[in-house]
């Protein structure tokens, strides 16, 4: 573990583990999340011989709680300083939800040898937002009634966020893990409340048409039929036509948090498309 410091004097607190000589996995986490979403895979690839690196976004976690910087642009170039402090060469970068829009903004932008790989899980990308390019998206109103509900209180919408559409626990007949919906709003309740907020623009309103058409490497597209809070349709289905090498595999009746729920399932997907 450690941190390093951007040029605006930002914080970014980080996980390394492993051989440093091994072939690095980056993992991006979701809102309003922390590296420790990734527990799970980070412990699977460690064991499975990989370098596993994983973040707290600002405004996340042990990072600073910045008011400024919240997009995705600031974003993107936070993981590049942390990449260049770690000398990191032909990495698969994995980016769950809000963190595949930062996959996917950072590998458009990365410099060559950096990135071999990429993979986004329920990612965010093209753009949630209902628009003239893209009909059919969520409403503002949605993202309006999340951050009225944040303002309002935070702790609550924490919570329920977790006991119900992020895992579909509120599906008829869903196996509810208690622990995953407290490590969710322990995680949540480490950051900071403005840049949280902030964030919630930056994962529905950004457009990532052009850095999808940008990237070159592989790209694995995963994402939950019955994915929630990032609608399928609306996502993945778009997002893989506009990639150079994306493949798209999706699963039926599975959530948002599925590599939360069943790891057992994505983990090793991902493992196959690594060595594929």
């Amino acid at each position: 573990m450690g941190t390093i410091t951007t040029t605006d004097g930002t914080q970014i607190f980080y996980k390394d583990w492993g051989p440093k000589d091994a072939q690095p996995i980056v993992f991006h986490h979701g809102w309003p999340l922390t590296a420790d979403d990734w527990d799970n895979q980070m412990m699977f690839f460690l064991m499975e011989g990989f370098r596993v690196v994983a973040h707290d976004r600002r405004g996340h976690g042990r990072s600073s709680q910045t008011d400024t910087g919240n997009e995705m642009d600031t974003y993107a170039a936070d993981v590049a300083a942390l990449t260049d402090h770690l000398d990191l060469k032909g990495a698969v970068h994995v980016g769950h939800s809000t963190g595949g829009g930062e996959v996917t903004r950072y590998v458009a932008r990365a410099k060559p040898g950096r990135v071999s790989k990429a993979v986004i899980i329920g990612a965010v990308p093209p753009i949630m937002l209902d628009t003239p390019a893209y009909p059919g998206g969520l409403p503002m109103e949605v993202f309006d009634g999340f951050r009225a509900a944040h303002v309002a209180n935070r702790a609550q919408f924490f919570r329920d966020i977790p006991e119900g559409p992020f895992y579909s626990f509120n599906r008829p007949g869903a196996k509810v893990s208690q622990g995953l919906i407290d490590n969710w709003w322990r995680q949540g309740m480490m950051g900071g409340t403005k840049a949280h907020y902030d964030c919630i623009k930056a994962f529905s309103e950004t457009d990532f048409t052009e850095d999808l058409k940008a990237i070159t490497v592989p790209v694995l597209v995963m994402h939950g039929e019955d994915d929630q809070i990032v609608p399928i349709d609306h996502s993945a289905r778009l997002a893989v036509k506009l990639l150079k090498q994306g493949t798209l595999k999706t699963y039926p009746d599975l959530p948002h948090g599925m590599a939360s729920t069943h790891p057992e399932v994505i983990n090793p997907d991902i493992l196959a498309f690594i060595r594929g």
